[in-house]
């Protein structure tokens, strides 16, 4: 068992000023429930600790030259790197995707989101001339950044890498669900240099010492990705000092699969992108959208795309769905499969049980897929977070953009046609921040965010780093006319 207790706070590890409770939190291991690790169980002591080193920080390295802030994040690249395999163990460890597939996205992805901004700042438009006016772009200041268990890594990354080539210093809060990769980052951080309290790392519950940095007064901006209920929570205590808010929230994304699409390919990739990392992806296209003369078709093909699938021991070969990441979560999307039976939604494969073949211990769910499923359910309207997918039918394009945009939530979506052109005509109906068109791959440098209750703000490529810069307008007396 892994026992971490101490923050990185200052450029030090350093021990939690007054522990709460019983000064740690408990780790466990989705594949079988058992204790992985504990972590320091920090309060609002130990927020003001590691905001006041951000803040004294924040001047010298706001001002450091973006070619050094550069050299640093290319230094934290290299770091992860050459610890991919052993963070993608912990990763997986933690929060159950399969051993292979973290490599590539948990830790692949991270990696090449701190060598792009380093990239970036070689060329960045820090400041531009506009008429009599020179228009600077500075650091927005102390960031605290509050990060997730499903893509923990990527998340922090997203939010840390960006901040720090601004020239914003940085306070983050992982989820304490799957915190260890971050401890692995701030050893990589340290290792790299980076001078004091620019990055500090504290753990702990979001009620407790995330509300601490949520408020303190210090604190220049909040970069939050979670459940949409969590971010109202951190909009609400930030709008009492009118700090910056980013958000990331939920999604209910939908696929639609138009009559001209080739039906075997579309619904194979849709199931694929539904049941990523065991279904907890916030974009996730949970919704399928098929004509409704052509569902039968499109649920044999979904079913036999389900059941492909191996769930298991995410360090085992073969295995292509590992476990959710917590009991609760797991109790959860259980909770929302009785709903959906109890609505009177086609059961078409999988359900509640425990998959065949896993540890009973382990917090595992099945794939599982729902048949006709009303586009006003629970179902179809709430985020259920885990391997469920809703097959929805629609009339005509009408309709099928009418209820794939029928839900609070706008984070992503999907269209399948024959031709591109096609598709795109109606992915631009769609009211979401991001639509995979054909199967389009994901891109760092476009731009990850939501409309509605999505949230607001962008992450990664130039339109993240845009999030935690200032304008400032400097006017000069114009020349003297000759």
């Amino acid at each position: 068992m892994e026992q971490r207790t101490q923050f990185y706070i200052g450029g030090l590890w350093v021990n939690p000023v007054a522990p709460s409770g019983n000064g740690s939190i408990e780790v466990f291991s989705p594949t079988d429930g058992a204790l992985l690790a504990t972590i320091p169980q920090g309060d609002a002591a130990d927020a003001d600790a590691a905001v006041m080193a951000a803040r004294s920080a924040f001047a010298a390295w706001s001002a450091t030259p973006a070619a050094e802030r550069a050299a640093y994040l290319k230094k934290i690249q290299e770091g992860l790197k050459a610890r991919t395999d052993e963070i993608a163990r912990t990763i997986t460890l933690e929060m159950g995707m399969p051993y292979k597939m973290s490599q590539r996205i948990q830790v692949g992805s991270p990696t090449a989101s701190f060598g792009m901004y380093s990239k970036m700042l070689a060329d960045f438009p820090f400041e531009e001339r506009v008429g009599n006016s020179k228009v600077v772009r500075e650091a927005v200041g102390v960031v605290v950044a509050i990060t997730p268990w499903n893509y923990p890594l990527h998340q922090i990354a997203a939010k840390v890498a960006a901040a720090l080539a601004t020239g914003c210093t940085v306070v983050l809060k992982p989820s304490e669900v799957a915190p260890l990769n971050a401890f692995q980052l701030a050893e990589i951080i340290d290792a790299a240099g980076v001078p004091a309290g620019v990055f500090n790392l504290v753990t702990g519950y979001g009620p407790v010492i995330g509300e601490a940095l949520v408020t303190h007064p210090e604190v220049d901006m909040v970069s939050f990705t979670g459940s949409t209920r969590a971010g109202t929570r951190v909009s609400e205590l930030a709008s009492a000092t009118i700090k910056r808010v980013a958000l990331e929230l939920g999604g209910k994304s939908a696929a639609i699969i138009l009559d001209d699409a080739d039906f075997k390919v579309a619904v194979k990739a849709v199931i694929g992108n539904c049941y990523l990392n065991s279904g907890q992806t916030c974009t996730a296209h949970t919704r399928m959208l098929v004509p409704a003369s052509r569902y039968d078709e499109a649920a044999k093909l979904a079913v036999e795309a389900a059941q492909a699938y191996r769930p298991g021991d995410p360090l085992a070969e073969g295995t292509t769905l590992g476990p959710l990441a917590s009991k609760m979560q797991q109790d959860r999307v259980r909770d929302y499969i009785g709903k959906g039976i109890a609505e009177g939604a086609a059961l078409l494969t999988g359900g509640a049980d425990l998959p065949a073949g896993v540890n009973s211990a382990g917090y595992y769910v099945a794939p599982t897929i729902f048949g006709r499923v009303k586009p006003d359910s629970i179902l179809a309207q709430e985020e259920i977070f885990g391997p469920v997918l809703s097959i929805i039918t629609y009339s005509d394009e009408d309709d099928a953009v009418r209820i794939a945009n029928g839900t609070v939530y706008g984070l992503a979506g999907g269209v399948w046609s024959a031709s591109d052109e096609h598709a795109e005509q109606v992915a631009r109906r769609l009211r979401t921040g991001q639509v995979e068109i054909n199967g389009g791959p994901f891109n760092i440098y476009a731009p990850f965010g939501g409309y509605k209750q999505s949230g607001n703000g962008r992450e990664l490529g130039k339109y993240g780093l845009e999030e935690f810069l200032e304008y400032k307008a400097m006017q000069f007396r114009p020349a003297p006319k000759a």
